[in-house]
């Protein structure tokens, strides 16, 4: 087979080692289709800028480039066996049209930061989704401390019973946990803003680029400043990508395994609706929680693409490795595990309920014990005096009296106890993050649709 590559001076190529070098880019290429082609409607805007192609031929490419998304959308623009990779694709798909025309979109450009700009673009929108379905989840958890504000049950350290404590709390620390790598999406931002175009292969252009106008195109803040920190951000940018994932990740783990443990008989703090649990082939009473265990081990998927990534871009040298190819795959991999985990725990979360008398009744005299050596402090025994006399009492088999559901609330009003969860500063967190995620993607999407012209769809990208 004859193969299109953007390199090749027209030799025969070995098919075996084109197949081992393309590897799997054709199939995974084709989510950044749609990207590389933006990137390339960002880079003629420079090239227009910087004198480079004349007005007549950068009316050209830029109707061509805005038919290519269409074609897109319309799934009549694929990398087909014949392409290399997407570039290819994008390239021959333009020059089959524009002819000639279409040969200079890739005046100024290597594979190299045009990849690295498809990826951004992509990473940024993909980012800020995943954003927006984060604090969905933290509003849920949100919204379900409020609704079993009151719902006391035992607070639990090395899986043992320590401490009276409530549902509120459990789903309040939950999310805040989420909402604070939420937040943190605003730092990694910052990475991420700035467009690697005009640094080529790692060493620059000579040509008189407008590197800003392409940057300003694309909604790009600013720009990798010297031409070779692009590709030394490869593998860095996708690992703190992944990063975020996975720290999200072990969020939605520990959520799950708690649902786990709590909905379990033995416990019996929650109850998991029959419409959210799985049968047995075998058992008839069985109810089980498989989307809960499926979570934890998607997160634990997770970790083995930050791993992938972080092995990948270890022990290199500077400048371009083909190495970077397989950096795509777990990058992608990552977020769209991130996503789907992401809205099936917000759909999740408020179906579950608490069984409040059997939360309740959890609290015997043993996980009341720190309450009865405070109560004895604030009569006036020194607090070492007062633990040491609970404690002999507890060997001595001594019953301390439960407090009341009031009781036990009205002596926990610090800030973020059972008694005063602070919901109200969270939901403030959430509205405060839920604007920048706006301004930010209300940004990125005008430059893009200044781009694109008329407003196209979005098929295949992923929004959960």
């Amino acid at each position: 087979m004859r193969h299109t590559t953007l390199w090749s001076p027209g030799a025969h190529l070995d098919d075996l080692m084109m197949q081992y070098t393309v590897g799997e880019d054709r199939l995974i290429d084709q989510r950044l289709l749609r990207w590389d082609v933006l990137g390339s409607l960002g880079h003629i805007e420079g090239l227009h800028h910087s004198g480079l192609l004349s007005p007549t031929d950068w009316r050209r490419l830029r109707a061509g480039l805005r038919a290519a998304l269409k074609a897109i959308d319309h799934d009549a623009l694929t990398v087909g066996d014949q392409h290399e990779d997407g570039h290819s694709a994008i390239e021959d798909w333009v020059t089959q049209r524009l002819g000639t025309v279409g040969e200079r979109v890739h005046t100024g450009r290597s594979r190299n930061d045009q990849v690295a700009c498809a990826i951004r673009l992509y990473a940024k929108d993909s980012l800020l989704r995943r954003q927006r379905l984060a604090l969905d989840l933290a509003s849920a958890l949100i919204a379900f401390a409020g609704k079993y504000r009151k719902a006391v049950w035992p607070g639990y350290t090395h899986l043992r019973r320590a401490m009276p404590s409530s549902a509120g709390v459990w789903a309040s620390a939950l999310a805040e946990g989420i909402l604070t790598t939420a937040e943190s999406v605003s730092g990694l931002w910052d990475r991420l803003d700035r467009s690697p175009l005009g640094t080529g292969a790692g060493y620059g252009v000579p040509l008189p680029l407008a590197r800003e106008s392409a940057m300003k195109a694309l909604g790009f803040r600013g720009l990798d400043h010297s031409v070779g920190s692009t590709q030394l951000s490869r593998g860095k940018l996708e690992a703190a990508i992944v990063f975020w994932c996975s720290d999200l990740a072990h969020d939605l783990s520990r959520l799950a395994s708690d649902v786990i443990l709590f909905s379990a008989v033995e416990y019996g703090l929650l109850e998991l609706p029959a419409e959210l649990a799985t049968g047995s082939s075998i058992m008839p009473h069985k109810r089980n929680p498989d989307l809960f265990e499926l979570t934890r081990a998607r997160a634990a998927e997770v970790d083995g693409h930050l791993m992938t990534v972080l092995q990948l871009k270890s022990k290199l040298t500077g400048g371009y490795h083909r190495d970077f190819q397989l950096l795509k795959d777990p990058l992608f991999r990552a977020l769209d595990r991130t996503g789907e985990m992401l809205v099936m725990m917000a759909h999740a979360v408020p179906r579950l309920r608490v069984d409040v008398a059997r939360a309740k009744n959890s609290l015997a005299s043993d996980v009341v014990s720190t309450d009865e050596v405070m109560r004895r402090v604030e009569a006036g025994t020194p607090f070492r005096t007062a633990y040491r006399e609970v404690a002999a009492g507890i060997v001595q088999g001594v019953s301390f009296p439960v407090p009341t559901v009031g009781d036990i609330l009205r002596r926990r009003q610090s800030t973020g106890g059972a008694g005063n969860l602070a919901l109200g500063t969270l939901r403030k967190r959430v509205t405060t993050v839920t604007r920048w995620n706006r301004r930010e993607q209300t940004r990125f999407d005008r430059a893009l649709h200044r781009l694109s012209g008329p407003r196209i769809g979005r098929k295949g990208t992923v929004e959960g």
